[in-house]
């Protein structure tokens, strides 16, 4: 599943548009209050990997205007991130714990691949409704709304479960 993952996030980060910088700053804002809360990790990394997303789309747009684009840019960067990423975290014995499972798979990186896609579903989303439209937003600030109401949205899912005991 994480493989199969791996070779479809570039496709998706391809075709998202450029991510605002107060979605950015939401996401990270999110991602600290909730590790600060003491939410759990799968919750948590939900908005990781939602940051993560963010951070290899602007490098994309970075690399382009700097004329440095090339043609694997989007898996270099996509690996970069998300190796840098899950290394350190793997050595200070975060991720990689064995009771911290679901499904066989560790609680952080499902979160992580959640918020990934949930990130890059929203703001396709967010492309078609304004396509749809002219060009033009249907409302103010819906490049910022809808990914960060999408990630609201699975991280109260996720708490819910989590909950329920269902997961």
């Amino acid at each position: 599943m994480f493989l199969l993952f791996l070779g479809l996030a570039p496709a998706l980060v391809a075709r998202a548009q450029a991510v605002c910088p107060v979605c950015v700053v939401t996401i990270g804002a999110g991602l600290g209050l909730s590790r600060w809360l003491g939410v759990d990790d799968i919750v948590f990394s939900v908005w990781i990997g939602a940051f993560l997303l963010a951070l290899v789309i602007w490098t994309l747009y970075w690399l382009k205007k700097k004329n440095w684009d090339f043609k694997f840019s989007g898996i270099v960067a996509f690996l970069f991130y998300y190796v840098l990423t899950f290394i350190p975290l793997y050595y200070v014995k975060i991720v990689g714990l064995p009771f911290n499972k679901i499904f066989g798979i560790d609680k952080i990186i499902f979160g992580t691949t959640a918020g990934t896609v949930i990130l890059a579903l929203a703001l396709c989303l967010h492309s078609f409704l304004k396509k749809k439209n002219n060009n033009k937003s249907y409302f103010s600030y819906q490049r910022v709304v809808i990914p960060v109401v999408a990630l609201i949205l699975m991280s109260f899912i996720f708490y819910i479960l989590l909950k329920q005991r269902i997961i």
